[in-house]
């Protein structure tokens, strides 16, 4: 062994403590290794910077786009709800179906693609049905790993077949590792829903857990909205009946703020100036209605309305507001500076001095650190962000932004999958050009784009690339392998395909599973030679065995793209992962016995 080699064992041990020890960040640590190989030269220039283009950082770059897309319109939100139809509000069987899901999402695109569409709609799964994150992303993540499992469309499982062509021998068919691969989604199922379930942390990092309807209803009961919402019915005699809302002076005429109606049983919230309103039509008002007045205007009260649901729903939503130090508006009332007209929002209560406030809000003076409770479209509440008068608080985060735009969303994420799963053009390319499609579209804008990219998973996976290339280039993955391969001796073909799964399943940890087939494909073959052993048997439990990337963050992509949501830890990974990848080997074994005699 060389003394770079040796260098590069070391920085690898010396990161592996670090990691475990948790003393430091895990994306700096990355960061840390890049940069202690660079400074020795063990890697150039531009390989010690090769990862931030890597095949796999592009991919989650564009896929984190087109996740958002798919969240700003309520494709997520959607495909939450059915899979909380289907898990019938049980934490198990909700882990059940996000764990199927996955696997079955993974037998038909990229893993990365597949954990990039499911991670929004899982995190608004656990925000509807108050699950921490963490015990549903990990069956996440390890879901699309058991799911590649069982296809060849599987990065490393190509590569393991492509190594077979080239030596002369039969590729590998789509389905041939179905017959191992099923065997091993339901082991790996059923231990996340037992005993890995015991151990999956209950950690709700960043407030994540607050879902929308608690949210809302936490909001609507500190300002006592039900004190002051009424539902009432326009009469067919009713002079404000084929009139707008600004026209016919609902505010001022009947004192009342409009915050939606119903018609024809189909509601709609936060109305605009300009929609009419029609004999028949019931409207869901704030204020203090006095009879003699409805009377006169031809209109009846229907009930006192105690939910506020009743003005709220996907695209519609409450949002708490603070009045900044600096705001040009201190001093003056709601009308003066036309709220409404500007921000396109209802004001529903203002919170002062520990009491709300809701009789004469329009008229009201604002003063500096009033809070105040606003109705209206998530996409009004979103552009508050940029408002300097106004600190958002708190919004609702899975309200649609785009509801219109959904389909549009739905298509070009289906086509950018679809092509990507074909493997007619490299994933990262096909994934990329989705994503920019969708902000030549502007569906998802610049700003977007950039908040919803994971960074920390950007430069974990960067930050450890230099690494693997170390490993590689030194000769170190080498040296290792033949040696232990030249102390064999002679043993049965299953103890030889096992210690190359164990090999497998080490180098996988330090290099992504693509390199290590890569490396481990020629050697495999060569031993299936040496051995006398079928070396498409062989080739199967190298695949499979660059796919044991339970263990570590570190093992595959998708388990550090879930580790900032879910605030998993590194020995959160070992300690569910490893008992996990234990069962996973056996299992190869076992299909390599029965499937392929050895």
């Amino acid at each position: 062994m060389t003394s770079q080699a040796i260098f590069v064992l070391i920085v690898t041990l010396g990161a592996a403590a670090l990691l475990i020890s948790e003393r430091i960040r895990a994306d700096v640590v990355a960061l840390l290794v890049m940069v202690i190989l660079g400074l020795s030269g063990i890697v150039t220039p531009n390989e010690v910077f090769r990862g931030f283009s890597g095949s796999a950082v592009m991919t989650i770059l564009g896929i984190s786009i087109i996740s958002e897309g798919l969240h700003e319109t309520g494709v997520t939100h959607w495909l939450g709800r059915m899979m909380a139809r289907l898990g019938k509000n049980s934490e198990r069987r909700l882990a059940l179906v996000v764990i199927l899901t996955s696997a079955g999402l993974s037998l038909f695109m990229n893993n990365i693609a597949a954990v990039g569409v499911l991670l929004p709609a899982v995190m608004s799964l656990c925000r509807q049905n108050q699950v921490p994150p963490s015990r549903l992303l990990l069956p996440l993540a390890y879901g699309t790993i058991l799911g590649g499992m069982a296809t060849l469309l599987t990065t490393s499982n190509i590569i393991v077949s492509g190594a077979l062509r080239e030596a002369g021998y039969q590729a590998f068919g789509l389905l041939d590792f179905l017959p191992g691969g099923i065997p091993i989604v339901a082991v790996g199922t059923l231990y996340m829903l037992t005993l890995g379930r015991k151990m999956l942390p209950h950690v709700s990092p960043k407030g994540q857990l607050v879902r929308s309807q608690q949210l809302r209803l936490e909001l609507a009961n500190l300002y006592q909205l039900n004190k002051n919402l009424y539902e009432i019915e326009v009469l067919p005699d009713s002079p404000l009946s084929g009139m707008s809302i600004s026209s016919g002076r609902w505010a001022q005429k009947t004192g009342l703020l409009v915050l939606g109606l119903i018609r024809n049983s189909h509601s709609q919230f936060a109305p605009g100036p300009e929609q009419v309103i029609l004999a028949g039509d019931h409207v869901m008002v704030q204020g203090s209605p006095r009879d003699s007045v409805l009377a006169d205007l031809g209109l009846r009260l229907i009930h006192y309305t105690t939910e506020q649901s009743t003005i709220t729903d996907d695209t519609t939503t409450l949002a708490e507001l603070v009045v900044s130090p600096h705001a040009t508006f201190n001093g003056k009332s709601l009308k003066e500076i036309s709220f409404r007209e500007k921000y396109n929002l209802n004001v529903l209560s203002i919170w002062r001095a520990g009491q709300p406030i809701q009789a004469d809000l329009a008229d009201t003076p604002l003063q500096f650190g009033d809070a105040l409770l606003v109705q209206g479209s998530a996409a009004s509440i979103r552009l508050l962000r940029q408002e300097p008068n106004l600190v958002l608080l708190e919004e609702d985060p899975d309200a649609i932004q785009k509801p219109g735009r959904h389909l549009f969303t739905l298509l070009i994420t289906l086509l950018t999958l679809g092509i990507a799963s074909t493997g007619i053009l490299p994933v990262a390319v096909v994934v990329m050009s989705g994503a920019v499609l969708l902000l030549l579209t502007n569906i998802v804008n610049a700003n977007e784009a950039y908040h919803a990219i994971e960074w920390r998973a950007i430069f974990l996976i960067a930050g450890m690339w230099p690494l693997s290339t170390a490993i590689r280039t030194t000769g170190l993955a080498d040296s290792a392998t033949q040696a232990l391969l030249s102390g064999l001796g002679r043993v049965p073909p299953l103890a030889v395909a096992g210690v190359l799964i164990l090999l497998a399943f080490i180098l996988t940890q330090v290099m992504s599973g693509q390199v290590s087939a890569l490396v481990l494909a020629p050697l495999a073959l060569s031993a299936a030679q040496w051995f006398a052993i079928d070396p498409r048997g062989m080739g199967i439990a190298v695949a499979l065995g660059c796919s044991l990337a339970f263990a570590t963050p570190f093992g595959h992509p998708v388990n550090v793209m879930v580790m900032g949501p879910g605030g998993y830890t590194f020995q959160d990974y070992w300690k569910i992962g490893a008992p996990l990848t234990g069962l996973i080997f056996l299992t190869i074994l076992l299909g390599l016995k029965i499937f392929w005699g050895f």
